[in-house]
């Protein structure tokens, strides 16, 4: 005898029916809404933090460089560069200042691969310490022209005014003056032997294109809608600038000034090699190409290796100032 049942007026739906059917498709139709997370399980709400954080410019631009094997490279480059200009015992043993007359011009032996100078000293030792001097220079001129352009240029981009048209005037000048000529004139009266007359000079002539960058790049910033809406509100001059309007001006400057680092390398050994840049005792691989250009029939190693060195460190840096340029500029994406 079948149970009687509570509620007459039910009807018995049979396992496989048409109410089964319409649950399972329901239950499908919820899954398929909800994005798949880790393992299958749902990957939160859509107003959770992690489904609406959106993706800056930099993190962006972080992760298009650590894909792109130019950057990486040059990067592995520079770290060894700074590496062995920090620490340059790490690599050899030896005083870049100890000579012996009685090796002078000779090649390669053991213990001293890359030969041996016209005062008898290891090529090598010196290539490993004449990089403390570029890399210096480089990274000290590069910073001081970013700030000094990047701070003028800013101000005068974002006030406009006569304080514009003045930074314009003076840049035209010191665009006018030949860097090398520039240099042979006025470090030809520092007597110093350290780096920082040659990081000055650089410094002084090398403003001027980094802020005019700083300048257009502040003009477009200022004019945007997020900058007009916080100056309604009640932001003052300086929380505009240090707020609003400097982490969206400050990438192009980023990029001219990454690629500026190697010109300034290969400036510092072009005013060495002329004589008015660093001078000995100082270690340089200008002073190396220098006194070995008179010997490159007799000892063409001791002209190769210093000028091997500075072409790679150039062009390292080079390949990572392009890098970062195709990383921030959104135009190339």
């Amino acid at each position: 005898m079948p149970e009687p049942r509570d509620h007459p007026d039910e009807a018995i739906e049979p396992s496989g029916g048409t109410g089964a059917s319409m649950d399972l498709g329901q239950e499908e139709a919820r899954t398929l809404d909800r994005p798949p997370g880790r393992g299958g399980k749902p990957a939160g709400p859509a107003g959770s933090p992690a489904a609406d954080r959106p993706r800056s410019l930099w993190s962006d631009a972080w992760r298009d460089l650590r894909r792109n094997p130019v950057f990486v490279v040059a990067a592995l480059v520079i770290v060894f560069l700074v590496v062995i200009s920090l620490w340059p015992q790490l690599i050899t043993d030896g005083n870049p200042l100890s000579c012996d007359l009685d090796n002078s011009q000779k090649g390669s032996a053991p213990g001293h691969p890359f030969g041996f100078d016209n005062q008898g000293c290891d090529v090598y030792t010196r290539v490993v310490y004449g990089a403390r001097a570029s890399v210096t220079v480089g990274i000290c001129a590069t910073v001081g022209a970013a700030l000094l352009g990047g701070l003028l240029g800013g101000l005068a981009g974002y006030h406009g005014g006569w304080a514009d048209a003045v930074l314009s005037r003076v840049s035209d000048i010191f665009f006018g003056i030949p860097i090398v000529l520039g240099g042979l004139v006025f470090l030809s009266v520092v007597t110093s032997t350290t780096v920082w007359p040659v990081v000055g000079f650089i410094v002084l002539l090398g403003w001027p294109q980094i802020g005019r960058i700083a300048r257009g790049s502040v003009i477009t910033a200022k004019q945007n809608d997020y900058v007009q809406a916080a100056r309604a509100l009640g932001a003052g001059n300086a929380r505009l600038l240090l707020r609003h309007i400097a982490p969206n001006a400050v990438a192009p400057v980023i990029v001219v000034a990454t690629i500026a680092l190697g010109t300034y390398i290969s400036l510092e050994a072009t005013l060495s090699y002329l004589g008015v840049g660093l001078k000995p005792p100082t270690v340089s691989w200008g002073i190396d190409i220098s006194q070995a250009s008179t010997q490159i029939r007799n000892a063409p190693h001791m002209l190769l290796w210093p000028a091997g060195a500075l072409s790679v460190t150039v062009l390292a840096f080079i390949m990572l100032g392009d890098a970062v340029r195709d990383a921030l500029d959104p135009k190339l994406r």
